[in-house]
């Protein structure tokens, strides 16, 4: 089983219209009542992330570096700027919870 980065949000649909901008798309959800608010998984092509809308699962404002092939389609999408630097191009993002990404590719 791969890695995964579990990210903290406030409302798990937002942030998945959110991240689906990434390229990622909703693959499970978990509650753990009928109750309770949801957890999903959202692979990508570049790496795994969850989401938790539960306490403690992770704190707000993290920091997710993920390695794409063009970083000039995600700025574009996001519409910010690439940062080169010597290990490769950045696009920094945050997301609607908080949760920062640096999203690369490398250097052309």
């Amino acid at each position: 089983m791969p890695d995964e980065a579990i990210l903290r949000v406030a409302d798990a649909a937002a942030a998945l219209s959110w991240y689906e901008r990434l390229g990622y798309t909703k693959e499970w959800e978990h509650r753990l009542s009928p109750a309770s608010r949801p957890s999903s998984l959202w692979p990508a092509a570049a790496r795994p992330a969850s989401s938790s809308e539960h306490r403690g699962d992770a704190r707000p404002d993290t920091l997710v570096y993920l390695r794409v092939d063009d970083v000039d389609d995600v700025a574009a999408e996001f519409d910010v700027a690439i940062q080169d630097q010597p290990w490769g191009r950045e696009a920094h993002l945050v997301d609607p919870d908080g949760n920062r990404l640096r999203v690369a590719s490398p250097s052309r």
